[in-house]
């Protein structure tokens, strides 16, 4: 016993031997760039789907060519298809971008090793706007082909995502022209030799920030003027206020309670396999009005109508029912009112108000408390898909009437009216009572807000990065792209090398 407790002591006395951590030196490593990432990752779809696709839009306006002085080009392919990756890891940071593609695998297998210049990034992502309709048109086009669009069935939903702009930034006009002036009167004294000396480097910087300010500003009026001139609205025209960061972007609501500086991104979802088919991000505060123009986006990126539209309430209106059904487009959304009476007139006593006439189907007319008949003298369209049916009595009838005092509020003959829905609305309502319409309408949320959800979770679409309504749509479409693709590899790519084993 006492043997083994003396070898156990003199094994606790030796000093243990551990590998140290060198962090000084240098290391020449050999990469193969192709084994940086698995042969299923997503980096890999992304750039082969993206190869497959005309990019000429983006090299139209590309300088540098063989033969002549000047630094090569970034392949748009490979822009894309970093942009893409991004988004969907959820980096919407160009510097960010350009940090990963010096450490992270799948940006290094995207760029083969090789830096890219965040500027150029960020140039990329807001520029060729026709090409990036183009691509997103394209990307449609082969999703459709591979049989994940059917266009049978389009969910439509907007959701707000934050601007990039401060509500301290909203001024009113008044403010907003001091402002300007006084930048205006910084820029002319840009070229004054009293005024700070700074290095070369340091003053166009200076001047260029000092003439987007103007630039902006003068927007900011610009957009004041349809501020001011939009009906409604919480403030009177003179209190209302345009941001001087950001002109375009307007107070939204949001889903948490409150106002911010807000853009209104519309989506329309194909319902078959839940894939973008429309973007857009209208100026518009509320969905009223969204639908048709939703509907225009769709047959430009692929050339043809749904058959059935699926909205809320919030698109649900008379408007937009007769422009659905002149599209010929099946349109399942919210309930509207049926037709009313007209208000009753001042000076007419109760008992002689609309509510008193009796309308007999048999001679479409109607018959007055005094037992006096008023037949139908016309129809009135006062408002979109309302018509308003009017009967008048006959003058003889109502001169010689011991009820005229209490029944006619002016000189001539009594006439009453009821408001009737056109026909296509009174079409929607019935279908909308149906058991099949409301089953239909049920499936919507979990269809139409799903690429919300997705965006904001997976993407972190809830603030945007850029400024000016024509940059915001770019970064929502390379958002709703990584949205697709994503869909695309889940959907087909990663089940081919289950299809050719079977």
């Amino acid at each position: 016993m006492r043997t083994g407790e003396g070898q156990a002591e003199n094994e606790v006395k030796k000093e243990l031997r551990l590998k140290a951590v060198n962090r000084q030196q240098m290391i020449l490593r050999a990469v193969d760039v192709e084994k940086l990432i698995e042969p299923d990752h997503t980096a890999r779809a992304i750039w082969e789907l993206v190869g497959r696709l005309d990019l000429s839009g983006f090299t139209a306006e590309i300088e540098s060519v063989e033969g002549e002085a000047g630094r090569p080009a970034y392949d748009p392919q490979l822009l894309i298809s970093l942009w893409i990756y991004a988004y969907s890891e959820g980096v919407s940071s160009a510097r960010e971008v350009a940090r990963r593609c010096e450490y992270h695998p799948a940006y290094q297998w995207l760029t083969g090793c090789e830096g890219v210049n965040h500027h150029s990034l960020s140039d990329f992502r807001v520029q060729h706007q026709a090409a990036l309709d183009g691509l997103f048109a394209q990307v449609l086009g082969v999703l459709s082909s591979e049989g994940l669009i059917t266009l049978e069935r389009v969910m439509h939903d907007g959701t707000k995502v934050k601007a990039l702009a401060s509500g301290n930034s909203f001024r009113r006009e008044k403010t907003l022209r001091e402002h300007l002036e006084q930048a205006r009167e910084r820029v002319r004294a840009m070229g004054d030799p009293r005024q700070e000396e700074v290095s070369a480097r340091q003053a166009p910087a200076r001047e260029r920030a000092a003439r987007e300010r103007v630039e902006r500003l003068e927007q900011a009026l610009e957009e004041m003027q349809k501020v001011q001139a939009a009906e409604g609205g919480r403030k009177p025209p003179a209190e209302r206020r345009v941001s001087e960061t950001d002109p375009e972007a307007r107070f939204m609501k949001q889903s948490g309670g409150g106002y911010a500086p807000s853009r209104n991104l519309q989506i329309s979802t194909d319902a078959a396999h839940s894939l973008i088919v429309g973007v857009s991000v209208p100026q518009s505060v509320s969905d009223e009005g969204q639908l048709p123009p939703a509907l225009d986006e769709v047959v430009r990126n692929l050339g043809r109508l749904p058959r059935q539209v699926v909205a809320d309430a919030g698109y649900t209106t008379r408007e937009t029912i007769l422009a659905m059904a002149e599209r010929q487009v099946d349109f399942i959304g919210g309930t509207v009112e049926a037709g009313r009476r007209s208000q009753p007139r001042p000076g007419v006593d109760p008992a002689f108000r609309a509510e008193a006439f009796v309308y007999k189907a048999e001679g479409d007319v109607y018959r007055c408390p005094a037992g006096k008949e008023l037949p139908r003298r016309g129809i009135q369209r006062t408002r979109v898909g309302v018509q308003q049916h009017v009967y008048q009595a006959k003058v003889a009838d109502c001169r010689g009437c011991a009820f005229r005092p209490q029944c006619c509020a002016g000189a001539g003959p009594r006439t009453v009216s009821h408001a009737q829905n056109a026909p296509a609305v009174e079409a929607f309502r019935a279908k909308m009572q149906t058991a099949a319409a409301q089953a239909i309408y049920r499936l919507r949320a979990a269809v139409a807000e799903f690429p919300h959800a997705w965006l904001k979770a997976k993407i972190g679409l809830r603030q945007f990065r850029v400024r000016g309504l024509k940059k915001v749509r770019a970064e929502a479409l390379w958002a709703c792209l990584a949205y697709n693709l994503a869909q695309w590899v889940r959907l087909r790519w990663k089940m081919r090398p289950a299809a050719a084993e079977a």
